[in-house]
């Protein structure tokens, strides 16, 4: 990826005098502005104005040493899910076009203000955050990285957050996690993704699809970057990551489910980095996660997002259902026929998954298998709802078993420049956030040689 700095980096320039908040603002405006370039499908809505008032803002704090964070001045995005002050949340929907403006901030948003991350714009979004893919039929889609002559899917459903930041449009992305909305764009586009585990990052001001699963989670370039906004977006002191010896790290790869009908591709790569950690003293263990096949029993009837996302939705799409992508209200209508006994069973279910995935996994530094069973499929093969679903359903299965488990997880590029972008997952049981950080920037430079 050509011109892709790092956080660091950036706040390094800053702090040299090398570069300005105003020059890094106006060169992802212009960027954005690039009509031959995904600006206009990557993002909703870009308020240059604003972001070149806080940027000459930080630049002013900054000479005079008063700037909130070393991060003060550089530009960020966010995903069309949450609220920005004065600006009407849409959630990648026209359903939602005369709401009122917001008289508040997301917390997550107000957090990285706090920090003086400029606000550069909204990104698109699968509607609703109901798909995998990243396509959406009301503001277009945008491409992903990988042959772009041809047009293949962003992933989704932080589509154009994941777009944002590999083509430099941003320097780093808020998006969301339901069953890998964060990892999957960023498996997609050669980028870095982040599900936390969910308690440590407030929801309040985000449009739900599921109350149950919803992370919030940074996209940005490397494991550091997201480290850093992870630590602002749950309100921690952000300590520097000393990364793990890869020599001696207790890997384990579940067989169950998650390594099933890979792409020759994604299977290639993945078992390539695997051989890499290997060989640096890693110690890779095949084993068995029976909890894993509760999943897709628990999700037969449409789980947890289909029956709160319904709640949530239901006079909406009883008024504006026409509206919808028929691919999303599809999906939001199953919960529907799902009953107060089919919801409680699905808790029950999900507490004894919790409890056995974490004894299961409790030897282990981390799991570590394909962020998606696929590569990214190209948005014209989609129009078919048939290979639509298929594709979906591929891009969630496997980040997907992490939410169901409350854990927390990172995808990771895997892939050698040129080669089609392949994501490899590191996780863990809810509360080992920062162990992934530090196992996955040991990994970081090992994986792709």
């Amino acid at each position: 990826m050509p011109n892709t700095p790092t956080l660091a980096a950036l706040a390094d320039d800053l702090a040299g005098g090398r570069t300005s908040a105003r020059k890094l603002v106006d060169s992802c405006l212009a960027r954005i502005a690039d009509t031959s370039g995904e600006g206009a499908r990557a993002f909703i809505h870009v308020d240059a104005e604003a972001a070149i008032e806080a940027a000459e803002a930080m630049d002013r704090l900054r000479e005079v040493k008063a700037a909130p964070s070393r991060f003060a001045g550089i530009p960020i995005s966010i995903k069309d899910l949450f609220d920005i002050r004065g600006q009407v949340t849409r959630a990648g929907s026209r359903a939602l076009d005369d709401s009122p403006a917001a008289e508040a901030d997301a917390p997550a948003v107000a957090r990285l203000r706090r920090a003086g991350f400029v606000v550069i714009g909204r990104t698109n979004m699968t509607e609703f955050a109901y798909s995998g893919i990243g396509i959406n039929p009301h503001y277009g889609t945008p491409k992903g990285v990988w042959q772009r002559n041809v047009g293949h899917v962003p992933g989704g459903s932080s589509s154009g957050a994941a777009v944002s930041v590999v083509d430099g449009m941003a320097h780093g992305a808020l998006g969301t996690d339901t069953g890998g909305s964060c990892r999957i764009p960023a498996a997609y586009n050669g980028i870095v993704g982040f599900k936390p585990t969910q308690r440590r990052v407030p929801l309040d001001g985000a449009v739900p699809l599921s109350f149950t699963l919803d992370s919030i989670g940074p996209l940005a370039r490397t494991v550091v970057c997201c480290a850093a906004l992870d630590a602002v977006l749950a309100n921690e002191t952000f300590v520097p990551l000393q990364p793990r010896p890869v020599k001696g790290m207790r890997l384990a790869v579940p067989t169950t489910v998650a390594l099933d009908d890979l792409d020759d591709e994604v299977a290639g790569t993945f078992e390539r980095a695997l051989e890499a950690l290997s060989r640096q003293g890693a110690l890779i263990e095949r084993i068995e996660v029976p909890e894993f096949l509760d999943v897709a029993v628990m999700n037969a009837k449409g789980g947890f997002a289909a029956a709160e996302s319904y709640a949530w939705h239901r006079y909406l799409i009883a008024a504006k259902g026409n509206v919808y992508d028929p691919r999303v209200s599809l999906r939001i209508l199953r919960g529907e026929s799902l009953s107060a006994a089919d919801y409680v069973d699905l808790l029950n279910a999900r507490k004894s998954l919790i409890a056995r995935a974490t004894v299961r996994l409790a030897p282990y530094d981390a799991l570590v298998m394909p962020t998606t069973a696929n590569t990214p499929p190209r948005i014209a093969a989609l129009a078919d709802d048939k290979a639509f679903t298929r594709a979906n359903l591929l891009s969630l299965r496997n980040c997907t078993l992490i939410n169901m488990m409350d854990g927390c997880a990172i995808s990771l590029p895997c892939h050698r420049e040129g080669e089609v972008p392949v994501g490899l997952m590191l996780a863990a049981s809810g509360g080992a956030d920062r162990r992934i950080f530090e196992l996955a920037a040991a990994m970081e430079g090992v994986i792709r040689g």
